[in-house]
C-alpha cells in the first residue's frame, strides 16, 4: 500500500513538474512570438524607408542627368565670335577685357537659367509634397474613423454579450404560473 501511495505521489509530482514546464514553455513561446512580430514590423518599416530612399535617389539621378544634358545642349549651342584686327599693334589688355566680359555675360545667363530651372523643379517638388501631405491626412482621418467604428462595434458586441449573459434562461414553467 505504501508503495502504491509513494508511486502515486511521485507520479503526481512528475505531472505537476510537466505542467509547470509546459506552462513556462508556452509563456516563452508567446514572448518569443511577440519579439519576432516586433522585429518583423521593424524590418518592414526599414524596408519601406529603403525603398523610399531608393526612389528618391533614382529621381535625383534622373533630374541630374536631365540637367547635365540640358547644360551640354546649351553649351553646344553657344558660339564665340572672334574678330581679327590686322593691325600690327595688338592691345592684349583690351582683348582680354572683351573676352572676360563675354565670358561673364555667358556665366550670368547660365546662372540665371540654372536658377530658373532649380526654382521650377523646387516648385514641382513642393506641389508634389503638398499633395502627398493631403493624401496622408486624408488616410489618417479615414483610419481614425475606422478605429472609432471598430471601438463602437466592440462596445455594442460587449453590451449584447452582457445582455445575452444576463437574460435568465426561460423554463417551460415560467409561462404556466399566473402572477
Amino acid at each position: 500500500m505504501r508503495d502504491l501511495t509513494s508511486v502515486s505521489s511521485l507520479l503526481a509530482h512528475r505531472y505537476e513538474v510537466e505542467i509547470n514546464q509546459r506552462t513556462a514553455a508556452e509563456n516563452d513561446f508567446v514572448v518569443l512570438k511577440k519579439d519576432a512580430d516586433a522585429a518583423y514590423t521593424v524590418k518592414v518599416e526599414l524596408q519601406a524607408k529603403v525603398d523610399s530612399l531608393d526612389k528618391d535617389i533614382k529621381f535625383l539621378k534622373c533630374l541630374y542627368d536631365a540637367e547635365v544634358a540640358q547644360i551640354q545642349t546649351h553649351i553646344s549651342e553657344t558660339s564665340v565670335i572672334l574678330s581679327m584686327d590686322n593691325n600690327r599693334y595688338l592691345d592684349l589688355d583690351s582683348i582680354i577685357a572683351e573676352v572676360r566680359a563675354q565670358y561673364e555675360d555667358i556665366a550670368l545667363k547660365s546662372k540665371a537659367e540654372a536658377e530658373a530651372l532649380y526654382q521650377s523643379k523646387i516648385q514641382e517638388l513642393q506641389l508634389a509634397a503638398g499633395r502627398h501631405g493631403d493624401d496622408l491626412k486624408h488616410t489618417k482621418n479615414e483610419m481614425s474613423e475606422l478605429n472609432r467604428l471598430i471601438q463602437r462595434i466592440r462596445c455594442e458586441i460587449a453590451n449584447v454579450k452582457k445582455q445575452v449573459g444576463s437574460k435568465p434562461t426561460e423554463s417551460p414553467e415560467v409561462g404556466l404560473h399566473p402572477l
